[in-house]
């Protein structure tokens, strides 16, 4: 469903270590961002109803009903520069994306 690289792996458990024993990514989606929709990431310990989890190598991601659709396929990377350091999604589903690459438009 979801894939992270290596390095976007060895990022969240590294983000997560801190957070407790359950503590997860959440990737989701949501209608605010300028070319449509926009990826979010927030850390979380629950799993809700309708949510699908998917065991990423060192982590484990959350998914919520509405964004799955949106994100089938996607692989996340994390990768530094000169510029700065940021989670990269190769998506599938997006037809276009703005030039930060934060949202995109899945039409």
């Amino acid at each position: 469903m979801i894939t992270l690289t290596e390095n976007a792996q060895k990022k969240v458990h590294s983000i997560l270590e801190g957070e407790g024993p359950d503590a997860r990514l959440r990737m989701l989606v949501s209608g605010k961002g300028c070319a449509g929709l926009t990826y979010g990431f927030e850390i979380t310990d629950e799993i809700e109803e309708g949510d699908t989890e998917v065991d990423a190598g060192l982590v484990k991601v959350v998914v919520d009903e509405f964004s799955v659709p949106y994100l089938q396929g996607s692989v996340v990377d994390f990768v530094e520069s000169i510029t700065g350091s940021k989670f990269d999604i190769k998506n599938p589903n997006a037809k276009s994306s703005c030039g930060c690459g934060d949202s995109f438009n899945p039409y």
